[in-house]
C-alpha cells in the first residue's frame, strides 16, 4: 500500500539523528525497531540492526534499497524447509523398491528363455 506522495516517505527521526551522528563508510551497527523506516539515499553505505522480533538482523544498504522499507530486508518469520532426513529415506526405501522389481523382472525373463527350445536348423 503506498503512502500519499503529499505525505512523503516515512523514516523515524531518531534513525535519521543516529545516521546524522556518524559518518559516512563508518562499520558500526545502527540498531533500529523502525522496520517501517523507508530507505533513503543518506542512508546507503550504513548498517543496520533490524530487529524481527527476537534480534537485530545486520541489513548493508545499498543503492538498490532505496524507496523500499528496512523490514523488507530482515524476515520475522524462519523458513523451515520440509523434507529433510525423513524424505530421503522414503526416496531411498521407493528406490530400493524399483531395483528389486526389475531385478525381479530380469530373472523372469531369463528363466523363460531358459525353458523355450531351440529352434532346429534344418
Amino acid at each position: 500500500m503506498s503512502r500519499s506522495l503529499k505525505k512523503g516517505p516515512f523514516t523515524d527521526l531518531k534513525l535519521l539523528k543516529k545516521i546524522s551522528n556518524l559518518q559516512q563508510g563508518n562499520k558500526t551497527v545502527i540498531k533500529t525497531w523502525s522496520r517501517s523506516s523507508v530507505i533513503t539515499p543518506e542512508m546507503v553505505g550504513f548498517i543496520f540492526g533490524v530487529h524481527n522480533g527476537k534480534e537485530h538482523t545486520p541489513v548493508n544498504v545499498v543503492e538498490n534499497m532505496v524507496g523500499h522499507r528496512l523490514g523488507e530486508f530482515s524476515p520475522t518469520r524462519k523458513f523451515v524447509k520440509h523434507g529433510g532426513r525423513m524424505q530421503r529415506e522414503e526416496e531411498a526405501a521407493v528406490a530400493e523398491a524399483q531395483k528389486r522389481e526389475t531385478e525381479a523382472a530380469k530373472e523372469k525373463v531369463e528363466d523363460k528363455s531358459d525353458e523355450q527350445p531351440k529352434a532346429k536348423e534344418g
